[in-house]
């Protein structure tokens, strides 16, 4: 029975190989026509060879080293308006967590972010670059980052809370102090600055994915907090590199005049 099934499986590839190709395949309406005329004809010679004498040895051989054509699987790209929907959706989730925070947080954090606007703003307006104002900036982001490293280890605390008081979320609420403090020690106020940008995006990558899940309302919270601190330290920076490229052409004016 087994050489009997192998002699018509043989046949029968063998014979879908060398079959003609319908012309009916050139279009897209008749496909459904044209395999179930491949169909037909297929059984048809499977009966036939099934009467036939015994198959060669070699030719199994052969057979068995037929190699079977596959084809590749079609990924649907998606479309720039299906990408938009999906952007807008998450944009209008993250708006509506943003809504049901507790009000107290939501204002209190709204106001924490005033020192942080209020000192490139006032540049701006005055048109003079003060050094004491980034300072002050820079002094208040610190004290800010550690805020946020201690808020870690209260949360770790309680008995109920998902964060385990373990070395990860202990250690880690303790290194962002230690960066603010660093951030500190630099003369210069522009690599404070870049430094305390670093210390407020790892605050963020700790509180997103890194430690124990924050509630959604808080994590859109922080979100847009961080965007609005690492702006205004970026937007005084920036004043300070302008401030001193006025003076030094200022200089050269004076120079070459005298």
């Amino acid at each position: 029975m087994f050489p009997l099934i192998q002699r018509c499986y043989f046949h029968a590839h063998f014979k879908l190989q060398t079959l003609p190709v319908p012309r009916l395949l050139l279009y897209g309406k008749n496909k459904t026509t044209c395999s179930s005329l491949g169909l037909h004809r297929l059984q048809r010679d499977v009966c036939l060879l099934s009467r036939s004498s015994s198959l060669n040895p070699a030719s199994i051989h052969a057979a068995k080293l037929q190699a079977f054509h596959t084809s590749l699987p079609f990924f649907k790209k998606k479309t720039p308006k299906e990408s938009e929907t999906e952007d807008s959706g998450i944009l209008q989730r993250s708006m509506k967590s943003l809504k049901d925070s507790p009000k107290p947080a939501l204002y209190l954090s709204l106001a924490g972010l005033i020192p942080f606007v209020s000192v490139p703003l006032s540049m701006v307006i005055q048109g003079t670059y003060y050094p004491e104002l980034a300072f002050a900036q820079i002094t208040y982001g610190a004290v800010t980052a550690s805020f946020l490293g201690g808020m870690r280890w209260g949360f770790a605390l309680p008995e109920n809370s998902p964060a385990k008081p373990d070395w990860l979320n202990l250690a880690n609420s303790t290194i962002l102090p230690l960066l603010a403090w660093q951030a500190l020690l630099f003369k210069d106020i522009t690599h404070g600055a870049i430094m305390l940008v670093m210390t407020l995006g790892i605050a963020l990558h700790y509180d997103l994915s890194l430690l124990p899940t924050y509630p959604r309302w808080f994590k859109v919270l922080r979100v847009v907090g961080t965007v609005v601190m690492v702006l205004s330290l970026l937007a005084t920076v920036a004043l300070k590199s302008f401030s001193e490229q006025q003076l030094s052409n200022s200089r050269n004016k004076w120079q070459n005049t005298k």
